[in-house]
This record gives C-alpha cells, structure tokens and sequence, in this order.
C-alpha cells in the first residue's frame, strides 16, 4: 500500500538527498579535521574559522576548502607519512625484539634478583626454541 503512494523517483530524490547529508558532513568534519590539526595557526584563528563554518556552514567550509586545499593536501600527505614511519620503526623495533634481544632481558632481571637461575633457563630455553 504505501509503495504505491510513494512513486519511484521519489524515492530515488530521497535517497540523493540522503547522499549529499552523508558526504556534507564527511566534508564538514575533513574541514574540522584539518583545522584543528594546523599547526601554523593559532588557537584564535581556529576559533574564528570554527565559528565562521558554525554561523555560515555553506559558505565557511567552501571558503575553507578555496583557501587553504594545498594546505589540507600537505597536511594530509604528512599526516600519512608520519604514522607510516611510526608504524616502520615499530615493525622495526618488533624485529629487532628477537630470541636475543629476549634472553638479554632475562640477563638483566636476573642480575637485578627478579628471577632465579632456574626461571633465566626456562625463558632462555623458549627463546631459542621460538
């Protein structure tokens, strides 16, 4: 029954409507995103663009988007590359963290009295055998 009261191009209006409010506020929040992610601004210029996209959402983050789209890029690309070499160092550091890195560990807290001979032995022997 309600099919029939609600006719095929209606719906799909409905559902280009209900696109564009999903990927307005995907741009709405990429814009805050990149905001409050600068560093070369201060705390009030963010606060007078945050209002500005606030009062005139339309024309705030298009302004916003003319203005500063090479900065966004940049900040973007840097971003990336940044978790990128965190995440390298770390898989590096994982790697480096191996059988020996492991029995030196079990050295120091044997020196230190934290565990016995017995307990350096047994992680000593999983090392090697890992």
């Amino acid at each position: 029954m309600l099919a029939a009261d609600y006719p095929f191009l209606d719906v799909l209006w409905t559902m280009l409507i209900f696109f564009a409010w999903v990927i307005w506020f995907w741009i709405l929040i990429t814009v805050f995103a990149d905001l409050f992610r600068r560093k070369d601004i201060g705390g009030g210029s963010k606060v007078l663009w945050t209002i500005f996209v606030i009062i005139l959402p339309f024309l705030g983050v298009f302004i916003y988007l003319l203005m500063e789209h090479d900065g966004m890029a940049d900040r973007s690309i840097q971003q990336v590359q940044a978790s990128q070499a965190q995440m390298d160092a770390h898989i590096q550091s994982v790697a480096a963290a191996g059988p020996a890195a492991e029995i030196e560990r079990a050295k120091a807290l044997l020196d230190s009295g934290a565990i016995d001979q017995a307990e350096f032995d047994s992680i000593k022997k999983k090392a090697l055998a890992a």
